[in-house]
């Protein structure tokens, strides 16, 4: 399956779709889920709480996304976070200078190529305008912060391009007020906005989008002090070194150098295990090493977590050292001490962060659990039972006799603990049909024998297994069913 049967069944099941699409002046970069998106997205948001949260008891906050000017001053991001643009001299058409030479040579272009180099590449394959041929002029830098002006005086702050500078500039607090102790986590789930310059496909770039984020405090002292790494030892983690994917263990990859100390290794394994629960196929991902010319201006080493898709590899966590450079920016900037108390004396921590894209991790699930079941003449969508936004179809083999009634007094009885869905409309065959593509992992039919011994009919939406249980039995079936495995 590829990306357009994906885009097709999206809007189709109402997993996601266009923002203000019955306007002509819609912008892009915007989109919207619907009912079966949201249940996915909160679905796919309990597993990241479960298996990298809880797991390692991280602490969750809630940041505003509205932040003021100097917290951007501190981070960077006012001087250092924008893209090259190319602009076309004829028609005016604006390019994202990087990706367009990228795309036309086949050929990986580094994000912090000079604009002098991209220039360089324009003229040596003589690149035109993609809609016009016309000459591009020279590249130039686009800042793609969304600013805003708040209150009468219009006072300069910006949406928040990323969720982690609310974590870094509440650090002290949570850290005093929680008894915090190094290495300390701490998570936020929320929407962060980039003025992107060519947002799409869809969920795959935004301008405004989910991030879950994750912020690892520690003490630069102490990287390989970490006890808890026996328990991920030997978890195996897919490293891309530009040329070749090679497997090592956690820790043969940090006695060989390939990771720098025990906290990252720990923490690309945490993620490398959330991710194998989520349907997506591990053997089509893998830790992308970056190199000096790729790295985020604030990284000191980092690994791209990458997924392959019909559209390529896509980024899905972006996992960076970021060492003290935002917690120092800040005390520079606010003027308060961002150290704090470790066993070793007092540090200004280090950070390791593991930046997720929610959308285009659910994007991927979606790619990855879509399959053509030609034999049998339908379209699945294979999601786990504990990701599946409706979790049973529950309906009656005929409308009449009373099956209807006794299907809605089924239905009404596990509604509230389960999320489940009514049908009656059309054959049985179509129902279940339905419920495939809706990536439904159960079907509950009710029939005669139903209103004789209380048993009902549930179908299993992989292999198309059917069974008989009591009726009184189908919380706990459920119940075990969404489980995680």
């Amino acid at each position: 399956m590829n990306y357009d049967d994906v885009m097709k069944l999206a809007l189709e099941r109402g997993f996601y779709f266009p923002s203000c699409e019955i306007y002509a002046d819609a912008q892009a970069g915007f989109w919207e889920y619907g009912p079966l998106g949201v249940g996915f997205k909160n679905k796919y948001l309990q597993l990241w709480r479960r298996e990298l949260v809880r797991r390692d008891n991280m602490l969750e906050i809630d940041g505003s996304q509205i932040m003021s000017k100097n917290v951007f001053v501190a981070s960077g991001h006012l001087d250092s976070f924008n893209d090259p643009i190319a602009k076309c001299s004829k028609c005016g058409s604006i390019f994202r200078a990087d990706r367009f030479v990228a795309e036309r040579i086949g050929e990986n272009v580094p994000e912090r190529m000079s604009d002098a180099d991209i220039d360089a590449l324009i003229v040596k394959h003589g690149l035109k305008c993609a809609k016009c041929k016309g000459e591009l002029g020279k590249v130039s830098r686009f800042n793609m912060m969304f600013g805003v002006a708040i209150g009468p005086g219009g006072e300069e702050a910006y949406l928040r391009p990323e969720t982690c500078q609310t974590i870094f500039v509440d650090f002290p607090r949570i850290f005093k007020t929680m008894r915090g102790k190094l290495p300390l986590g701490i998570a936020q789930i929320g929407k962060s906005f980039r003025n992107e310059i060519a947002p799409r496909q869809s969920l795959l770039r935004l301008r405004e989008f989910y991030q879950a984020e994750i912020e690892v405090f520690c003490n630069p002292r102490r990287l390989n002090d970490l006890a808890k790494f026996d328990s991920v030892k030997n978890t195996v983690l897919r490293i891309f070194d530009g040329k070749t994917i090679q497997e090592f263990t956690c820790e043969k990859a940090v006695s060989e150098g390939i990771i720098p100390n025990k906290l990252i290794a720990y923490y690309l394994a945490l993620l490398s295990e959330f991710y194998s629960k989520t349907g997506i196929d591990m053997q089509r991902s893998r830790f992308r090493k970056l190199g000096d010319d790729e790295k985020a201006f604030y990284a000191t080493a980092a690994f791209d977590f990458e997924v392959e898709t019909t559209t390529g590899w896509l980024e899905l966590v972006a996992c960076n050292y970021r060492s003290d450079y935002d917690l120092n920016g800040h005390m520079k900037v606010s003027k308060e001490n961002m150290e704090v108390l470790d066993t070793d004396g007092k540090v200004v921590p280090h950070v390791f962060e593991l930046s997720m894209g929610i959308d285009r991790s659910l994007y991927c699930i979606l790619e990855h659990s879509f399959v053509d079941d030609k034999p049998n003449d339908r379209l699945l969508l294979k999601l786990k039972p504990y990701l599946a936004p409706i979790l049973a179809g529950i309906f009656p083999l005929v409308t009449k006799d009373g099956l209807a009634e006794k299907a809605m007094q089924i239905f009404d009885s596990v509604k509230k603990d389960f999320e489940t869905v009514y049908d009656e409309s059309g054959s049985i065959g179509r129902r279940y049909r339905r419920l495939d593509e809706s990536g439904v992992p159960f079907g509950i039919t009710v029939d005669r024998q139903t209103l004789e011994d209380d048993t009902i009919t549930v179908r299993e939406r992989d292999g198309m297994q059917q069974v008989r249980i009591k009726s009184s039995e189908l919380p706990m079936y459920l119940r075990k069913a969404a489980e995680v495995s």
